[in-house]
């Protein structure tokens, strides 16, 4: 190992924009349940199946449409 390492040079990490921030959620057994089924179908871990679905949300700019009656 050297004694001084030179950084002059270098750039930021791009993967930190990247990070996920832990957050606590309640949601509804139905809801976890579905994504736990398709979990199984897919082989992708629940909680990435919903931060996917979340982020398309997100992409495609979906408003929530809610009708009270």
């Amino acid at each position: 190992m050297r004694d001084e390492y030179d950084f002059s040079q270098s750039i930021p990490n791009p993967c930190l924009k990247k990070l996920k921030k832990q957050v606590s959620i309640n949601l509804e057994d139905n809801v976890v349940d579905y994504f736990q089924k398709l979990s199984e179908q897919t082989g992708i871990p629940y909680q990435n199946l919903i931060n996917l679905y979340l982020q398309d949300c997100v992409r495609t700019e979906r408003k929530l449409s809610l009708e009270w009656v």
